[in-house]
Parts: structure tokens; sequence; C-alpha cells
């Protein structure tokens, strides 16, 4: 079992930058790849950014050029940067865990979520 605790969610201006973090705990938070989704309303959810245990990262092509992605192994935590907002990337985002089987990260575990909405 995996807790996670996603922070840093909020309202920001298109252009600005976002950093949102995720606290994992339990027994596999140490063991299994964590990353970030979001939903935006009307639309199906979508991976935003993963990373492995190995520190592997796999990011969405739509956001490589505006994001990264961290982790720090000692706390447990993932940290995603998000640069130049636009009004598109207003969602919810949920911080998930799960393994990385192959080219493919399977969350089996999710966060309550964390709103982030672009707006001037």
């Amino acid at each position: 079992q995996v807790l996670l605790v996603e922070s840093g969610g909020g309202l920001v201006q298109p252009g600005g930058s976002l950093t949102l973090s995720c606290a994992a705990s339990g027994a596999g938070a140490g063991i299994y790849a964590l990353g970030w989704f979001r939903q935006a309303p009307g639309k199906q959810r979508e991976l935003v950014a993963v990373i492995s245990r190995t520190g592997r990262t796999n990011y969405t092509d739509s956001l490589k050029d505006r994001i990264s992605l961290s982790r720090d192994y000692d706390k447990n935590t993932i940290a995603l940067q998000m640069n130049d907002l636009k009004s598109e990337d207003t969602a919810v985002y949920y911080c998930s865990s799960g393994p990385w089987l192959r080219s493919d990260f399977v969350p089996a575990f999710w966060g309550q979520g964390t709103q982030v909405t672009v707006s001037s």
C-alpha cells in the first residue's frame, strides 16, 4: 500500500510557473515508479510525467519542453516543475504510484488530487 499526498496547486497567471510536490509513504513507497496525471473538465485523465525508482523519466510529448520531474529518494517525494503555463494546463493533477513494466507505467495508487488553474 502507498499513501500519496499532493501539494503545490493553486492559481497562476498564464506564462507563470508552478511546482507540484507529492509525498509517498507506506510499504511500497520506495520501490515503485511515481508520476503525475492530470484531468481537465470533460476530458480523460492523461499522463503528464513519470519517474522510475532508478531515475528514468518519461514525459508526455506535448508537455516535455515545459516540465521537469525530479525525485528525492531519501524523502520519497517527487516534484513536478511546470513552466510557461497555459490556460489549457488547467486541471486537477493527481500523483500516482505503481510498477513501470517495460514501457508502460501502471498506476496502482492515487492521491486525492490538487487543482491547478491558469488564468489572468
